[in-house]
């Protein structure tokens, strides 16, 4: 994880000011940064996303590639994560350096789509047992500037939706043999229903009080964060302690709350952006990695 190193009257000043609910940078504890979202930014994806926040960038494409079933799901789809951290990112990701960070996001994500509903899997089966569609979901770390994993579930949420699977149609002749036959027309596909995708809220601990989307210098004054699944309901689907330090159980029951009340907001905003985006059609100005 990309870090900073803080000195101790430079500490204090932080954990003073969240104590007040004054933070550095001008929010209040519950507030996350402005957030630039951007779909259909890579044109060989069957979806993407770049989400910046703060100084963290990240870029999410998907895939969708015909694959097999998994033997105990035969009449369902799949999901398969993968993150690459950049060496651009930060120095710390320079040769091997990211692979475990690398690691536990991609954990993060199959632990937060393995709740029932989350995706309707179902409808990337195409032949039970035989054939269905496989989503590979690339994750790349362009910048690291805090709250990683709130940036990276909000771009892979944006990228689920900006998805298009092409509409096939399974032909049998007489002898039983299948064939699958792929629709040519680019608007003729499937759309995935993104309403109860989770996006991640980070808390962390500073002092008695915690705080959303933490910057590199305040994860430097923290010594415990949860993460929290939310979906658009404020529904938990998952809850995660990282950190070496230790959390009560009364500030764990607050932090879920406060992460449920943020997570719900969160949800609206980015699907008004989403909702707003996809009404431009063709009329939208990319902005792409010029901006």
């Amino acid at each position: 994880m990309a870090s900073v190193v803080l000195s101790e009257p430079e500490k204090l000043y932080i954990v003073h000011g969240v104590q007040e609910d004054l933070r550095v940078d001008g929010r209040g504890c519950e507030d996350y940064r402005c957030a630039e979202v951007e779909t259909d930014v890579v044109s060989n994806t069957s979806g993407s996303a770049r989400v910046k926040l703060g100084h963290t960038d990240i870029l999410v494409g998907v895939k969708a590639e015909m694959g097999t079933p998994k033997l105990e799901k035969p009449d369902e789809g799949y999901l398969e994560f993968f993150v690459d951290c950049s060496a651009n990112a930060t120095p710390e990701f320079e040769g091997r350096g990211g692979e475990e960070l690398g690691t536990e996001i991609a954990n993060t994500l199959y632990r937060v789509f393995s709740s029932e509903g989350t995706v309707d899997l179902k409808s990337l089966c195409i032949n039970p047992r035989e054939h269905c569609w496989v989503l590979y979901v690339d994750v790349l770390l362009l910048e690291c500037g805090g709250n990683l994993f709130d940036a990276i579930s909000i771009a892979v949420k944006a990228a689920l939706f900006n998805t298009r699977i092409p509409k096939v149609r399974v032909l049998e002749d007489e002898e039983g043999s299948k064939e699958i036959e792929l629709s040519d027309d680019p608007y003729d596909c499937i759309r995935l229903s993104v309403d109860d995708v989770p996006c991640i809220v980070t808390l962390s601990k500073i002092g008695y009080r915690h705080v959303v989307d933490a910057t590199l210098q305040e994860e430097a004054c923290s010594l415990a964060s949860l993460l929290i699944s939310v979906t658009s309901k404020g529904a938990l689907t998952s809850v995660k302690k990282v950190g070496k330090g230790s959390l009560d159980p009364e500030s764990i029951f607050e932090m879920m709350e406060t992460g449920k009340r943020v997570g719900k907001s969160l949800h609206i905003a980015l699907q008004k952006i989403l909702d707003e985006e996809e009404s431009l059609g063709t009329s939208r100005q990319k902005v792409g990695f010029l901006g």
